[in-house]
């Protein structure tokens, strides 16, 4: 898949059934994550999202056109609190309405970008800002598309990411374990552990999952791999990574009403992910 496609669908289905995941969720919940995301409305946040929308699409645009654009330095705290303050009062279904037709906006804007702008670094950097990682960030009711899409390509990226860094040892370090595949073995002990959850859930919709002591948990996880050779634990974590996604892709939508699930899910594959990014 090309990046300019990953972009699209990334806005047309992650984005794009955003809100109705929300929705989704026990009023008391939704408000609670969006609260824990530091915003005191849903409203509010879609505001952050939709204006950081507008300001990377207007820089992206300028690139695929050629044309000047400002080069500003972002005051992160004030760009936020001014985009919630342009919404505050408006009202819920007009600004809904706004919120769908930027996004809209967005992607036929993006269909007539050319391909090879999508390699230009400050296109991948507000791509990646506003787009694809800032899905990750906000990831208030997660969905099949972005825990496939960590997975099918985020994921992999780990070990070529890896292999090209200079100091390896510092990275290491600031994980906090000897050897990269101590890091693949960590993942896919908790991989397996949310694929006992899936199938439990599958079983019985009111599942209750009993998760391990954590830190006992990875260590008994290093210990359980550290005999088994570099291209061994690779190979069993590109092995559990396509189980893992069949069976996601194979999953029945009204399992992620579960939300200890849903919330497994959303932090042991696709935050999870992030905590181990190069």
């Amino acid at each position: 898949m090309s990046e300019k496609q990953r972009v699209i669908n990334f806005v047309e289905h992650e984005w794009g059934t955003y809100v109705k995941r929300f929705n989704r969720l026990p009023k008391d919940e939704g408000l609670k994550r969006v609260n824990e995301e530091g915003y005191e409305t849903f409203q509010d946040l879609l505001a952050h999202i939709m204006e950081w929308w507008t300001e990377g699409m207007g820089i992206i645009m300028a690139i695929a056109e050629k044309r000047k654009f400002e080069r500003k330095k972002y005051d992160f705290d004030v760009f936020n609190a001014e985009a919630v303050a342009k919404y505050k009062n408006w009202n819920e279904a007009e600004f809904m309405s706004l919120f769908e037709e930027t996004r809209l906006g967005v992607v036929a804007d993006l269909k007539k970008v050319d391909e090879e702008v999508f390699a230009n670094r400050r296109v991948q950097g507000w791509v990646s800002g506003i787009f694809t990682h800032h899905a990750r960030v906000h990831l208030v009711a997660c969905g099949k598309f972005i825990l496939l899409d960590t997975l099918e390509h985020e994921y992999p990226t780990l070990i070529t990411k890896f292999d090209a860094l200079e100091d390896k040892n510092e990275f290491l370090k600031k994980q906090g374990l000897e050897r990269f595949e101590d890091i693949l073995a960590h993942i896919i002990g908790w991989w397996d552990e949310g694929l006992k959850m899936i199938a439990g859930v599958k079983q019985d919709s009111a599942f209750v999952y009993n998760a391990p002591n954590t830190d006992a948990f990875n260590q008994e996880l290093v210990e359980q791999y550290k005999n088994l050779s570099a291209d061994e634990v690779r190979k069993m974590f590109e092995e559990k990574r396509i189980a893992l996604i069949e069976v996601i892709k194979n999953m029945d939508e009204k399992l992620f009403d579960n939300l200890d699930l849903e919330r497994w899910l959303a932090a042991d594959v696709v935050e999870h992910f992030d905590e181990h990014d190069i």
